[in-house]
């Protein structure tokens, strides 16, 4: 095995080397990169902040607020401050055209659109949408703000395409605070997390093409979400929390006595039921290769229902449990619990590949604070936020772009169109060669019991 895995580390460290000319004209790109966003702003001066707010959120400065990025190019900090903060420009148009390029470069019939919840840590209370409320990045209860991201991933890459700021329902009972940080009529209303997600399904459903939608245990605890979906035709595999309860419809029925009721299957939960299933009842996936090791997932599935919060029993759904194994297969390192309304026949593999993709927007949101400013805004106002926001997602997707182009330009390099590696990166698209990986195996030949 350690031998094995000293070869296969040793190919990909050769397959790490990355071309020089790969990092050739970059700010050429960024330019020719941001005209269809810039050609949204009918004047110049718009358009140069804007450009200009885009180099800064990309660049190496610590904190990319507007003083810093001001400084980093020499401007006056005041002109940049108004076109963030408050300048009159719509932020939908930019937008509009990154979820069609993204629809366009990344668009896969076998696309995941994935819903996170994330937090912003912020002082005070003036801020918009700023409330005491859970923050995962602190990792307890916390002032700070709470956006709703929506990610796409599919086999050609990963980002985020859109975001919504949740107005906690304290401030929507206080209208001059609304009215205050800027809060449009039309916004003031209360809306769950769920709400707004099911806005952008709505807005974003017909751009983005997907077969399956997913997001965290937050996103899937509640039934009338998921229940909405499967009435708006949507195929889900959403986290649960691991007490969730629910019921086994592949297990016999108790023994009928003759009288009374006739018995029906226990409520359990997730976590339980999951615990007392034999080995043999789990199957084996590769999932990639890691820094230690090849990583590795048991699954587990079965038809279940789910107890409604009136105690009766939901729609028929499937439980997908995920085991995460260290690199030597023997400890368990994290188990992942998720209700999906799949077909009974779906693969297993396609469920692993989509749980996946709810991780893969995780990443998304850590390389955008770290690399594209995105929770760096010092601004207090409704207009600024959404602007601040629009522009690094326009930042990340700059990054996603020149990833992808090196990819593209090592595998001229390194790959032919013959290979085992690219055969393997085209298997149903989801062999890919980015942390997911199957090199020139099917997904059917590496799942093994």
């Amino acid at each position: 095995m350690e031998a094995a895995y000293a070869t296969r580390k040793q190919q990909l460290l050769e397959e790490c080397q990355v071309a020089p000319e790969i990092f050739h004209q970059v700010m050429p790109r960024l330019e020719t990169f941001m005209v269809p966003f810039v050609n949204t702003f009918c004047r110049q001066e718009p358009s140069q902040h804007a450009q200009t707010y885009v180099c800064g959120l990309l660049s190496d400065v610590e904190r990319k607020n507007v003083a810093s990025i001001a400084y980093r190019f020499g401007q006056d900090r005041l002109p940049l401050q108004r076109f963030i903060g408050w300048a009159a420009w719509e932020d939908e148009p930019l937008r509009q055209e990154l979820r069609g390029q993204v629809a366009q470069q990344l668009g896969h019939d076998d696309g995941v659109l994935v819903f996170d919840p994330s937090a912003f840590p912020k002082s005070g209370t003036a801020s918009v949408g700023v409330a005491r409320q859970w923050c995962g990045r602190l990792g307890k209860v916390d002032n700070c703000q709470v956006a709703l991201s929506l990610g796409y991933v599919s086999a050609k890459g990963h980002t985020l395409v859109d975001m919504r700021l949740y107005v906690p329902k304290e401030w929507t009972t206080d209208q001059a605070r609304l009215k205050k940080a800027g809060v449009p009529k039309d916004r003031r209303g209360y809306r769950t997390r769920h709400q707004l997600a099911l806005d952008m399904l709505e807005q974003h459903g017909g751009v983005l093409p997907h077969a399956w939608i997913a997001g965290d245990d937050e996103m899937g605890r509640p039934y009338w979400f998921r229940r909405r979906l499967a009435g708006l035709g949507k195929r889900y595999l959403l986290a649960v929390p691991s007490n969730t309860l629910m019921r086994d419809l592949e297990t016999a029925l108790p023994a009928y006595n003759g009288r009374g009721r006739r018995p029906q299957r226990p409520w359990q939960g997730v976590e339980q039921w999951a615990t007392a299933l034999p080995e043999n009842a789990w199957r084996r996936i590769d999932v990639r290769d890691g820094a230690k090791g090849p990583l590795v997932v048991d699954v587990v599935t079965r038809r279940v229902v789910s107890r409604t919060p009136k105690r009766q029993q939901g729609h028929e759904e499937m439980v997908v449990v995920m085991r995460y194994r260290d690199r030597d297969k023997q400890e368990v390192v994290k188990v992942d619990y998720s209700l999906s309304n799949a077909e009974p026949e779906t693969p297993q593999w396609a469920c692993a590949r989509v749980a996946k993709a709810e991780h893969r927007i995780e990443e998304c949101l850590q390389r955008s604070k770290s690399e594209a400013g995105l929770a760096d805004d010092e601004v207090r106002h409704w207009t600024g936020w959404h602007h601040h926001q629009t522009l690094s997602l326009i930042a990340t997707w700059f990054l996603v772009t020149e990833t992808l182009r090196g990819k593209k330009m090592d595998a001229r390099h390194h790959v032919t169109t013959d290979s085992p590696r690219h055969r393997g990166d085209l298997v149903r698209g989801f062999a890919v060669r980015d942390d997911v990986t199957y090199g020139a195996r099917t997904p059917e030949a590496i799942a093994t019991q």
